[in-house]
């Protein structure tokens, strides 16, 4: 059987490679068309309101394929969608029930993404220069930590100690959206190869659920959630985990808002958190607009505010119509105003196929080992 998808040189630049997906139906389940989701990028074009360039063309053989030109770095999440009748539509609720019934591809033989809400799968691309993830899978031989479901100030925490855990201090580092990072991603297994591998000390990880009604209101620059975090919980973590007290040896990370989240954390509250990991962080919050005055309210707040006694890794994808200017404005204010700031630019999406690898990375940078 042929790899799958089918990856070949550009004839005309040697940084771009032409992939090529192929869906073949099946004999009891006869579709009118099939639509790709290349992470991200099929997103774009959906807001754009135009999904063709993402429609796969019939062969004669009754096979689907469809063929995108990609930049040799890059990494992305992806599904197939059969569909009868019309193609799907760009509207909110067309786009719900496509994400709702899309499949990973079933010709690629590549671990599968996990999905959370009863979706599918999704299947991952990573073309030849994307960065490496030597973290992210479950590796024979290595020391297991464990898991504890908690609860604590009204909030569900799911505390993963390290292998051999004992007294402490501990690093710990604070993930937001901690119910998709354990409960779907298993990142317990990324932590506990960064620490075989020495990247990381053995550190505390408190995966603090925030995915329920209430993220919009706790992620998005909220003072009383971050104080919360910072007088509540890693208290309670010091005293139950041997988490440490030390802001240096702390990390906050998340992504999206999550990421928004990070970053006020160390600027609000830097007594408590010192290193700030955000990925693909939503820093046009609250205002949607460029340039306008009421957009950007945290790049300006640092930019305009007394520097604050903490470090910072960014990324954000190239893919990131939405995020990456905004992102690439914080980098500089933060530059400017003298931060210790690790930034970087990866050739994806809004993308746990990507965030997955770059939390790693993160971690390491922060936690003061090698980086991944």
């Amino acid at each position: 059987m042929e790899p799958h998808p089918l990856v070949e040189p550009d004839p005309h630049d040697p940084a771009y490679r032409l992939v090529t997906f192929v869906h073949e139906p099946e004999p009891d389940q006869p579709c009118d068309g099939v639509l790709a989701l290349l992470h991200t990028v099929t997103d774009k074009d959906r807001h754009a309101g135009d999904l063709t360039p993402h429609l796969m063309d019939r062969t004669a053989d009754g096979r689907w394929t469809i063929t995108y030109r990609l930049r040799a770095d890059h990494r992305a999440s992806y599904q197939l969608h059969p569909y009868r009748g019309a193609a799907p539509g760009t509207a909110r609720a067309d786009w719900l029930h496509v994400l709702d019934h899309a499949r990973p591809d079933p010709l690629d033989e590549q671990p599968r993404l996990p999905a959370r809400d009863g979706r599918h799968p999704s299947s991952v691309l990573s073309l030849p220069g994307a960065p490496a993830q030597p973290y992210v899978r479950r590796r024979d031989g290595v020391p297991r930590g464990r898991t504890v479901a908690a609860e604590h100030a009204g909030r569900r925490v799911d505390v993963h100690l390290p292998a051999g855990h004992g007294a402490g201090p501990h690093p710990v580092a604070v993930l937001l959206d901690g119910e998709m990072w354990g409960e779907v991603l298993s990142v317990g297994d990324t932590l506990d190869n960064l620490t075989a591998d020495g990247a990381i000390p053995p550190t505390v990880a408190l995966l603090v659920h925030t995915m329920g009604p209430g993220r919009p209101e706790d992620l998005s620059c909220n003072p009383e959630f971050v104080d919360l975090l910072a007088d509540r919980l890693l208290p309670w973590a010091a005293g139950r985990f041997g988490a440490t007290t030390d802001p240096a040896a702390t990390v906050i990370a998340g992504q999206s808002a999550g990421g928004l989240t990070a970053a006020f954390a160390a600027h609000r509250r830097p007594d408590r958190f010192g290193n700030a990991l955000s990925q693909s962080g939503s820093f046009w919050w609250p205002d949607g607009t460029d340039f306008d005055e009421g957009s950007e309210w945290l790049t300006r707040r640092f930019a305009a505010d007394e520097r604050r006694p903490a470090r910072f890794y960014l990324e954000v994808g190239l893919q990131e119509w939405m995020l990456l200017t905004q992102n690439r404005h914080l980098r500089d204010v933060l530059v400017a105003r003298g931060y210790d700031l690790e930034y970087r630019e990866f050739n994806g999406g809004h993308d746990y196929a990507c965030w997955r690898g770059g939390l790693a990375d993160g971690l390491a940078h922060l936690l003061g080992g090698p980086t991944g």
